[in-house]
């Protein structure tokens, strides 16, 4: 197949990021290589070996480096290419892996065969900045958790319970069912609970904030019940342009929340989900989609067409009616996201989102 001009007249740089260093190589537009070498992963080195050379072609993967040099390079008039990291390390890696091949390889590719890095784009600087409050808090909640764990086990190993309760309201309920042995050593880690629960909700009602001034799409996806506004402003954030799926049932694949596929033959085992894209986009959907089937949830088409997987019986038979409904629910959100349309709970009626699972 001939080439077009543009791209044989183009010269193409494979940058390998590093943490501290990458390496670089420049090949010409016949493949051959004009200069290599290594350069300091800082915005004035990269700056100063870019800025005023005439406009390339520059491919590095994807990773915590990534956004902000793919911001630098394009406003440097650069065409850049974001690799997806998983999919080329498959491609060009070997057990004699070295920076200096990767980044003659990752030229190499971006030259010859772009279409092999699978190119990925990153997320607005703004979205960035938004994602980065948000992971914040989640990172919170981890936390809090991990420390009433604690408390729990600490406890329980000395014979004694604690009450169930919320984590909102654990250093408060529990204080007192605390052995007189053991305060001296969990007491400050109860001040620290209490602590992380007034941080994450001064990051709630910052999200709360965030949605009504700089999203306001958010209050569609909210129509339905079980989304609040972490929920429908993380998944906003995870989509960012909803035009990018042709079709509202291809969020699910990318969201991770269908099966895996391992056919062969007459064999078609059912898999586990394959988990690709945003986890805490998962964990979130899910834990709606747990909200619609628990028992506060209103009956609505999501709930019933849960149930009924539910019903069906089998190993962990809820997990995967959770999971079915998160998706089916990922779908819904976009499609609302698109239309705008008011959220009816009976709109579609069980027997289409059967048919559409």
């Amino acid at each position: 197949m001939k080439k077009s001009t543009t791209q044989t007249q183009r010269i193409v740089v494979g940058l390998d990021l590093g943490d501290r260093y990458s390496h670089f190589c420049i090949l010409d537009p016949e493949g051959q290589v004009i200069e290599e070498g290594r350069i300091a992963t800082k915005k004035e080195a990269l700056r100063r070996k870019f800025e005023g050379t005439e406009p390339m072609l520059v491919v590095f993967e994807v990773g915590t480096h990534s956004p902000w040099v793919d911001r630098l390079l394009q406003s440097l008039r650069h065409e850049t290419i974001v690799a997806n990291a998983g999919k080329v390390a498959l491609i060009y890696r070997n057990e004699r892996k070295h920076d200096r091949k990767d980044a003659h390889s990752l030229a190499e590719l971006g030259q010859f065969k772009p279409r092999l890095l699978h190119p990925i784009r990153h997320r607005s600087e703004e979205t960035q900045a938004v994602r980065a409050l948000v992971r914040s808090r989640d990172v919170l909640v981890k936390s809090r958790t991990a420390f009433i764990n604690h408390c729990r086990g600490v406890v329980k190993a000395s014979g004694n319970r604690l009450p169930r309760c919320s984590a909102e309201s654990f250093a408060r309920k529990v204080a007192t069912g605390i052995p007189e042995e053991l305060r001296g050593g969990l007491g400050p880690v109860l001040e620290f609970i209490e602590k992380l629960n007034l941080q994450i909700r001064a990051y709630d009602r910052k999200i709360e904030r965030i949605c009504e001034e700089q999203f306001p799409i958010t209050e569609v996806l909210r129509q339905v019940s079980g989304v609040g506004p972490l929920t429908a402003l993380w998944y906003v954030l995870t989509i960012e342009d909803p035009t990018r799926f042709e079709r509202s049932r291809d969020v699910g694949p990318f969201l991770g929340l269908v099966p895996r596929l391992d056919q062969s033959g007459e064999q078609d085992p059912q898999r586990r989900i394959t988990k690709a894209g945003d986890e805490l986009m998962r964990r979130l959907l899910v834990g709606s989609a747990n909200y619609i089937l628990g028992p506060f949830g209103p009956d609505c088409d999501l709930r019933q067409w849960g149930q009924r997987i539910a019903a069906r019986g089998g190993k962990n038979a809820k997990k995967r009616a959770a999971v079915a409904v998160a998706r089916k629910l990922s779908v819904l959100l976009h499609h609302l996201w698109i239309t705008g349309e008011v959220y009816e709970p009976f709109m579609r009626g069980t027997e289409k989102l059967e048919a559409a699972a």
